[in-house]
C-alpha cells in the first residue's frame, strides 16, 4: 500500500521554535492492514509532532527514524503486535501509542506448522506473451549473457583459474566481440570431505551447474588431480561429459566439459599456459553464438533480497512480486530462497501450494534448518541482523513477511534442494541460507539466468554469469548509492502504486535479458560472488 492509499498526515518538525510543529498534508505514515497496531514511518518523526491515521490524531512521544514502526493504538504487555495483518511477534513491555516499537519492546513468538491436510493454490495467471533477445542453445535453454567459466573443482586450482581468467582483459577480449568475458568459479573447498556426502552432492551441484549454465558458452574445469570432486565424479554423479586430456587445443565434442589437472599438466606454469590455449578455443566457440528473439517463457527468476529494511517489504520486495508474477505469467520460473528468512511466512506459502506434499516439503525443510542451527547452539529467529535492525525490522518474522512478498501471487509449484536443476514452470523455492552470495549461487547452478536484488540498506552485489537488477527500497538509498542501484522502488513509499512500479521493473527486466548493462556489471562485479553453500563436516 503506498502512502496515498492510507488517510496519513504528519507534521514537519519546526527545528527553530520551542512549540510543537504543526501538522501538514503530507504522509509520514503508512497503516498495511486494518488489523495493525503499527504504522512504518516513511520519513523520520520527532516527539511532540502528530499523525492521523484514519481519522484519528496519533501524537508521537519519541523520535522514530524512517521505516521503523510507531503504534498507533497502546498495546498491553504479551498482545501480539500485527503489521500486514499478521502477527510479527509479541509485546514484552505495556507500548503505548505514539511509541517506538522495536527491539526492546517486542519479541519474536513463531512457531512453525509441521503438517497440513489441505492447500488452497489461486488460479493461475491469465498467460501473458512477451519476447526478449536470448542466446539460444543447443539443449533448448536460453542465456541472457554469454560468458566463458573457469571452474575449480578444488581450492587448490583457484589460483590458477583466477590467473587464466586475468589474462583474457577488455582490450584482449575484442576478439571475441559476442562473448561477455571469462569468470573464474573458485571456492575454498573440494577436498577434506566424504565422498559420496552431502556436502560432497551439494559442491557437485554447484559446480556442473555453472559450468553448464545457460549464461556460460563454453566452460573449463581445472583441478589439481587428487581432490573428491574428480572428473570421473562429476561425470558419474551429475551428468557431466569432461574431456581429460593433455592437448594444447583439443577436440571439443558438443556438450562436453573440458577438464584439467595441475598434476597432469606439469604444475601450475604448465597448467596456466595450456589453460590459455584452451580458453581461446572455447572463446572461439562460444563466440559463434548471437542473440536472437525468444519466448520470455526462458526465463528464470532468482528473487533475492539483502540488506533489508521497514522499507523492504511494503515497496521494493511487492514490486518484484508483480514482475514474478509476470514472469510466471509468460510461462517462465521465478526462484525464492533464504529458508532461513520464510521462517514465520512459511503459512504463506504453504496455503498457497500446488498440493500438500509440496506443502510438506516445505514445512520439512524449516524443520531441519530447526535442528540445524541448534546444532550449534542457536535459533533460527536470531535473524535480523544488525543492519536490518537499523533499518526497522525487529523480529524474524517481520522480516519474512516482507520477503515473501517477493513471490507475488501465484501457486507455490516446487521446493528444490539447494543447486538442484529449476525445472518446473511456475514459482519455486529453493532451500538455502540467508547469506545473499551463496543463496545466490545455489539459484544461479539451479539454472537462473536473471537476478531481480532489492536492498534497503545498500548491498553491493554482481554475480556473474547473471545480470543482477539491484533496486533500492528507499529514495535516499537510490540517490545516495546511485551508481550501485538500477531502480528506485522509494517512489511507491512516495504515492506511486506497487503495480504500476512493477509493470516498469519488469520492463526493465527484459531489457536487460536482451543486454542492457545494470549497474554492478558497469562496475564491474561478480567476479568474488560465486559460494557455494556446503552441509557438512570439514575432515
Amino acid at each position: 500500500m503506498s502512502p496515498s492509499e492510507n488517510a496519513s498526515t504528519s507534521s514537519s518538525p519546526d527545528t527553530h521554535s520551542g512549540s510543537p510543529p504543526p501538522s501538514v498534508a503530507s504522509p509520514a505514515v503508512v497503516v498495511l492492514h486494518p488489523r495493525d497496531q503499527v504504522a512504518i514511518a516513511v520519513r523520520a518523526l520527532v516527539a511532540g509532532q502528530t499523525v492521523l491515521v484514519d481519522g484519528r490524531t496519533v501524537p508521537v512521544t519519541e523520535a522514530i527514524a524512517a521505516g521503523h514502526k510507531l503504534a498507533i493504538r497502546p498495546i498491553a504487555l504479551g498482545e501480539p503486535v500485527f503489521k500486514y495483518g499478521q502477527p510479527i511477534g509479541k509485546a514484552t513491555a505495556e507500548i503505548g501509542a505514539g511509541r517506538h516499537v522495536h527491539s526492546h519492546n517486542l519479541g519474536d513468538d513463531h512457531e512453525p506448522l509441521r503438517h497440513v491436510a489441505a492447500t488452497f493454490p489461486p488460479d493461475s495467471p491469465t498467460p501473458l506473451r512477451r519476447t526478449f533477445q536470448g542466446y539460444l542453445r543447443p539443449d533448448g535453454r536460453v542465456g541472457t549473457r554469454n560468458y566463458v567459466c573457469l571452474v575449480s573443482t578444488v581450492n587448490c586450482s583457484a589460483t590458477v583459474c583466477r590467473l587464466v581468467a586475468a589474462r583474457f582483459d577488455a582490450e584482449r577480449m575484442r576478439r571475441w566481440p559476442n562473448v561477455d568475458g571469462v569468470f573464474a568459479a573458485t571456492h575454498t573447498t573440494g577436498c577434506a570431505l566424504a565422498y559420496g556426502s552431502l556436502k560432497h552432492q551439494m559442491l557437485g551441484r554447484t559446480l556442473t551447474g555453472y559450468s553448464r549454465h545457460p549464461n556460460v558458452g563454453a566452460s573449463l574445469m581445472v583441478g589439481l588431480g587428487c581432490e573428491q570432486t574428480t572428473a570421473a565424479y562429476l561425470a558419474e554423479a551429475h551428468q557431466v561429459v569432461p574431456i581429460t586430456t593433455t592437448d594444447d587445443r583439443p577436440l571439443l565434442r558438443a556438450g562436453a566439459t573440458p577438464v584439467m589437472t595441475m598434476q597432469q599438466m606439469g604444475g601450475t606454469r604448465a597448467t596456466i599456459a595450456k589453460a590459455e590455449k584452451w580458453v581461446e578455443t572455447l572463446l572461439d566457440q562460444a563466440d559463434q553464438a548471437t542473440r536472437t528473439t525468444v519466448d520470455a517463457s526462458r526465463l528464470t527468476l532468482a528473487l533475492e533480497c539483502g540488506g533489508s529494511d521497514g522499507y523492504s517489504g511494503i515497496t521494493a520486495n511487492p514490486a518484484v512480486g508483480i514482475v514474478a508474477d509476470r514472469i510466471v505469467a509468460c510461462g517462465g520460473k521465478a526462484v525464492l530462497s533464504e529458508t532461513t528468512e520464510l521462517y514465520g511466512a512459511e503459512h504463506l506459502l504453504v496455503e498457497r501450494s500446488r498440493n500438500v506434499e509440496v506443502a510438506d516439503r516445505l514445512l520439512e525443510r524449516i524443520e531441519w534448518w530447526k535442528g540445524h542451527v541448534a546444532m550449534y547452539g542457536g535459533t533460527i529467529d536470531n535473524n535480523p541482523s544488525i543492519g536490518n535492525k537499523a533499518g526497522g525490522l525487529t523480529t524474524i518474522t517481520e522480516k519474512s513477511l516482507g520477503a515473501v512478498s517477493k513471490s507475488g501471487s501465484t501457486a507455490l509449484e516446487a521446493v528444490y534442494h539447494y543447486a538442484e536443476p529449476i525445472d518446473r514452470p511456475g514459482l519455486g523455492v529453493m532451500d538455502s541460507p540467508g547469506f545473499d552470495p551463496a543463496s545466490i549461487t545455489g539459484k544461479v547452478a539451479g539454472g537462473a539466468n536473471l537476478v531481480l536484488f532489492t536492498t534497503g540498506r545498500g548491498s553491493c552485489y554482481g554475480c556473474k554469469p547473471v545480470p543482477s537488477i539491484k533496486i533500492a527500497s528507499n529514495t535516499a538509498l537510490f540517490e545516495r548509492m546511485r551508481e550501485d542501484m538500477d531502480l528506485n522502488a522509494g517512489e511507491i513509499a512516495e504515492g506511486r502504486s506497487v503495480a504500476e512500479v512493477g509493470d516498469e521493473f519488469f520492463e526493465f527486466a527484459l531489457r536487460v535479458a536482451s543486454g542492457e548493462r545494470t549497474a554492478s556489471e558497469m562496475l564491474g562485479i561478480g567476479d568474488n560472488e560465486f559460494v557455494p553453500w556446503t552441509v557438512g563436516p570439514t575432515l
